[in-house]
């Protein structure tokens, strides 16, 4: 096998054992996963840390979340197209929360070009759900990025927070964002001002 290939199907065996153990992940537990011997691992990684780091990287890899927001249509009305996204978003969070801790740890340990990679993931995230929003902008009270940032917010919130005992979908999340919570009865009513403007028959205060 190519150390190309290796170095992938390491990396491959690696992840559902990160997800499980965390960064106590052994050696031997994923040359057994790969159904190699532990040596071959340091034939192609100088040591643990580095193949644990490429796996976090590759897990973390904001590429296809990019791709499938990229492929959501721009015909859908911006409710629709946030709620695809926000699904998109929170099931890649949802995904990898077991990883969260190992990756702070690995990366916050001695890893700066680490760090860097996640920032620059989550800078991508939020250009890719802006551009989705910029074809609404002059219904939006806040910029297209601040409610890509709101988003993702939201999104992380959701899976990450103190109170995750229950997730609530892309349309519920995104629900709440643009109509906030309170229920406008009738024209005098105050609420919540949303994200998205009123429109010339609503009336919502403060807009």
């Amino acid at each position: 096998m190519a150390p190309e290939d290796r170095r992938a199907a390491l990396i491959a065996a690696t992840l559902p054992l990160l997800h499980e153990h965390g960064l106590d992940v052994s050696t031997r537990q994923i040359a057994q996963a790969a159904g190699v011997a532990e040596g071959t691992i340091f034939g192609v990684f100088p040591d643990k840390r580095s193949l644990l780091v490429a796996a976090i990287t590759q897990a973390f890899d904001p590429t296809p979340t990019l791709e499938a927001i990229a492929a959501i249509d721009r015909r859908l009305d911006l409710r629709a197209r946030l709620s695809a996204a926000a699904t998109l978003i929170g099931n890649r969070f949802a995904g990898n929360a077991r990883l969260l801790h190992a990756a702070r740890l690995a990366h916050h340990a001695g890893d700066p070009e680490g760090v860097a990679r996640m920032n620059r993931a989550r800078e991508q995230l939020l250009a890719g759900l802006a551009a989705l929003i910029e074809p609404d902008a002059g219904q939006l009270r806040r910029e297209p990025a601040e409610v890509a940032r709101l988003v993702l917010l939201f999104c992380g919130a959701n899976t990450y927070g103190p109170f995750g005992d229950r997730r609530v979908d892309g349309d519920e999340l995104v629900s709440l964002l643009l109509d906030g919570l309170l229920v406008v009865t009738d024209g005098t009513s105050e609420a919540v001002i949303p994200l998205i403007a009123a429109r010339p028959d609503q009336t919502h205060g403060g807009v």
